[in-house]
């Protein structure tokens, strides 16, 4: 990363966030190296309150849901420091494909060495309890990296967009964490191939919308028949 660069971000990265830690700041991160071995677990939480200095009550009150208030605040937190990456990094020079490749990778590299809780978080994601939790995250980081992109899209396109890049991040959250080399080349290029898809799925919509552009809108077809076939006044 180039110097201009880094001081960019590091500066963008202390303006959007308070520079005090909240107990719940504090308590996510020193949660990060215990879920690594103990899972997303009530000793994890205890570990972690004991090494951010909280009392129970504090603790309590940080993060009520105890171990998922900690997955959801630290997802929270890589999307705000892809949305710093995003800022700081000159996407205009980019075409739409690099800015979504740029984007994808950069939450994946927000992980860090924190790869293993990272596994224990989505295995606990997985668990009855929080399926809904971990469907909202997958949503709020695919929402975050559009709206970083400055999308403009509205009703259902707003909504695929965000649909198809959860699936494409979702896939290649699986892979990255499976992949053990050291410069992830198996995940960065299942990532691309990924990205291709998409792009692929987008000029076919875009050459599908040219052929029907003359026929009647389905969606106005089945509002008439919701109505009955009158037209609202």
């Amino acid at each position: 990363m180039h110097i201009d660069v880094a001081v960019k971000l590091i500066y963008i990265v202390l303006m959007t966030h308070n520079t005090t830690p909240s107990d719940l700041d504090r308590l996510t991160q020193s949660a990060l190296p215990h879920a690594g071995f103990d899972g997303w677990s009530d000793e994890t939480l205890r570990l972690a309150r004991a090494d951010a200095g909280l009392s129970a009550e504090a603790a309590l009150l940080a993060a009520p849901r105890g171990a998922l208030d900690l997955i959801a605040h630290w997802s929270a937190q890589m999307d705000s420091e892809v949305l710093a990456r995003m800022e700081a990094a000159d996407m205009g020079s980019m075409k739409i494909r690099e800015r979504v490749t740029f984007a994808v990778q950069a939450r994946l590299e927000a992980i860090g060495p924190h790869e293993e809780t990272a596994r224990r978080a989505r295995a606990r994601l997985l668990l009855h309890d929080a399926a809904t939790l971990g469907a909202e995250l997958i949503w709020a980081t695919s929402d975050a990296i559009w709206r970083g992109l400055n999308d403009t899209s509205t009703d259902f396109n707003w909504y695929s967009k965000r649909t198809i890049l959860s699936a494409v991040y979702t896939s290649s959250l699986a892979v990255w964490l499976n992949d053990e080399t050291p410069e992830k080349d198996k995940a960065r290029a299942f990532l691309d191939r990924r990205i291709e898809n998409v792009m692929e799925f987008e000029k076919a919509k875009a050459n599908w919308r040219k052929l029907t552009k003359d026929l009647p809108d389905p969606a106005k077809l089945l509002a008439g028949l919701r109505y009955g076939g009158r037209r609202r006044v």
